[in-house]
């Protein structure tokens, strides 16, 4: 059984009179990798500044470890950060900067020694103490900042984008890394990002935020599988959500059809909104489809395509490995697992139809990486 080591409890943080964080409640396990993930100004980075301490909240309180920790300047916190800048000593080479923390807090040169030469075997950094920080790679700085962080045993680590200074290939190297260390360390990651695909790959749980206020809390394959409004499904990987009613437990309608679904507990026909998937959809004859639609535009992506399908005025985007020219008209099949419903909310309608795709796919591609509040 996990131990609860961090409680946020109806966090609320106001700048110049606007609402940045509205009603946090969250708790983080011991050993646990835990992501913040949502677009810029969700109000993620305000939250793991206020666990740190370089923030105080306006309301609420932040427990750690069953003592509230409000009033505890950062240095005193059995907490550590890791920052998108590195901020290493340049004139300092990588063993010293390791050994920086260790020193302040006047421990005996053999234990200096001891432990950094340890976290540089834990950072896959062996034998480059002596280097000069300044002639490392990105990726080589980014282990020497986390072995600083993690030298002086911190109970918990947070990370604030710290891979988004990294070109495509290094981040991917440094998610199995940073999973590798967490794992090797025992340490509790409390890590920020707006990178769908990294929090997937590398947490225990996953906290979806928009608009200072936690969306959904769960496993990455629960996020990912049942999302529980349209801005987790939009947000997380690509989603064609549409209008539906549910008629009954395990009977959805939409596009005037009535399909099998695997949901149930809604109110008989309540107006919900109807997730799938663009893996999901198997593309069949016309003569054999739920659905018959006429294919408007195709992208090749690699290992598959994406084409954009027009069923009834509504356009989906559906992935497959097999090509579609522009013109075609195809048929799909719905499988009852493969239709995810949701409640209506506030982000019901704003999200979906791909009839803006050019726009929209564009800026799902696009590095959104331009900072954070």
């Amino acid at each position: 059984m996990s131990k609860e080591l961090i409680r946020l409890r109806d966090l609320t943080m106001e700048f110049d009179g606007e609402r940045i964080l509205d009603g946090i409640n969250l708790y983080i396990n011991d050993h646990e990798f835990l992501t913040l993930l949502g677009p810029s100004g969700c109000g993620k980075t305000t939250t793991l500044r206020i666990i740190g301490g370089f923030l105080t909240p306006t309301a609420g309180t932040v427990i750690f470890d069953g003592e509230c920790i409000n009033e505890v300047p950062p240095y005193k916190r059995q907490i550590n950060t890791v920052f998108q800048r590195y901020a290493l000593f340049p004139h300092l080479n990588v063993f010293d900067n390791i050994a920086f923390g260790l020193r302040v807090a006047k421990k005996p040169k053999e234990e200096i020694e001891q432990r950094v030469n340890h976290m540089l075997e834990v950072v896959s950094l062996k034998g480059y103490g002596h280097r000069n920080v300044s002639s490392l790679s990105g990726g080589q700085q980014q282990r020497v900042a986390i072995a600083r962080a993690l030298v002086n045993e911190p109970k918990v680590l947070l990370l604030d984008e710290p891979l988004g200074a990294l070109d495509l290939r290094l981040r991917k190297d440094m998610q199995n890394e940073l999973k590798r260390i967490q794992q090797a360390t025992g340490i509790t990651f409390v890590y920020v990002t707006h990178d769908q695909e990294e929090a997937l790959s590398m947490s225990d749980t996953v906290v979806v935020m928009d608009k200072g206020r936690i969306q959904q809390i769960g496993k990455p394959e629960d996020i990912y599988n049942e999302p529980k409004n349209a801005f987790v499904a939009d947000f997380i990987g690509e989603s064609n959500i549409l209008d539906g009613i549910m008629l009954a437990d395990y009977k959805v309608k939409f596009f005037g059809r009535t399909f099998t679904c695997v949901d149930a507990g809604f109110e008989p026909n309540e107006p919900v909104d109807v997730v799938i998937r663009p893996e999901d959809i198997d593309i069949v004859d016309p003569k054999e489809g739920h659905l018959v639609g006429t294919v408007t535009g195709i992208t090749f992506k690699g290992l598959n395509y994406d084409i954009i399908v027009e069923f009834k005025g509504f356009k989906w985007l559906i992935q497959t490995t097999d090509f579609h020219p522009v013109g075609a008209e195809i048929g799909i099949r719905l499988n009852p697992e493969d239709i995810h419903i949701m409640q209506k909310s506030e982000y019901s309608g704003m999200f979906g139809d791909y009839s803006s795709y050019s726009a929209e796919y564009d800026e799902l591609t696009e590095d959104a990486g331009d900072g954070e509040e």
